[in-house]
């Protein structure tokens, strides 16, 4: 049986030099003098390095997250004025805005004294602007007060815009121009639509079921003129097409969809 501890790698040295020794080998192979002078480990089994235990639950009610190293929150004073304005008039958030700026600069050519600015639209920046200028240039403004004569001059230019609009219209009008419709009358054209095909709908509806009962109601021999409700055949031709009357009386009697 073949010795297989011969074989290891700790070995390999200690039995080239034994040759040599003996005379089985004529020379030293090229490997010879760097394996003695860095030998191999002596212990063949492979340390792994410690494992770190992981917390199930890393955090608890007592032990929060440390905040040492979490960015700060970068706040401006706009901010909370921003947010009055427009939770107070969601409506301006639907205006379109210019982003667009000539240099970068152009802030710092508005002259906040007074609400309208040259280059720039009236929106709701410039009530955040104007109530800032009046809490730093005038003593005794509060917040209230500023926003308050901010807003009051913001209102008054908005209706002098709708006004000039209104009147460039009816000028434009006047020298023969012509508009199309506007929104409320597009809205109210596709509405009327809507509840035609819905009035439609409702009246072929309400035939067809009256037929499937018509169609599964049991007949009973009486005489015509014991049953309730017998109308005479005079009276009959004169309600000529009273089935889809009463369909279209039930359908605008009805104020939703019958269909179920």
């Amino acid at each position: 049986m073949i010795n297989l501890r011969r074989f290891r790698s700790i070995r390999v040295h200690l039995n080239a030099s034994q040759m040599l020794d003996a005379g089985r080998l004529q020379e030293e192979p090229a490997w010879y003098r760097a394996v003695s002078s860095i030998p191999p480990t002596t212990s063949l089994v492979r340390t792994t390095p410690p494992q770190l235990r992981e917390r199930k639950n890393p955090w608890t009610k007592n032990h929060r997250p440390s905040r040492m190293y979490m960015p700060q929150k970068i706040e401006y004073p706009e901010d909370k004025l921003r947010t009055q304005f427009y939770r107070d008039h969601p409506w301006e958030l639907a205006r379109p805005r210019i982003l667009v700026e000539n240099d970068g600069k152009d802030y710092l050519k508005y002259d906040w004294s007074k609400m309208p600015q040259k280059g720039k639209p009236l929106d709701g920046e410039s009530v955040v602007q104007r109530q800032l200028w009046l809490r730093e240039h005038i003593p005794d403004m509060s917040a209230e007060r500023a926003y308050d004569v901010a807003r009051k001059e913001f209102y008054d230019l908005r209706l002098q815009e709708d006004i000039e609009r209104r009147i460039a219209i009816e000028e434009a009008r006047a020298c023969g121009a012509t508009f199309g419709k506007t929104y409320l009358e597009l809205g109210i054209e596709m509405e009327e639509k809507y509840l035609e095909q819905w009035r439609k709908d409702t009246i072929a509806f309400i035939l067809k079921r009256r037929q499937r009962q018509s169609t599964f109601k049991v007949i009973e021999f009486t005489p015509a003129s014991a049953e309730e409700g017998f109308i005479p055949a005079s009276e009959a031709e004169e309600g000529e097409g009273g089935e889809t009357a009463g369909a279209e009386k039930a359908a605008t009697a009805t104020p939703y969809p019958l269909f179920t």
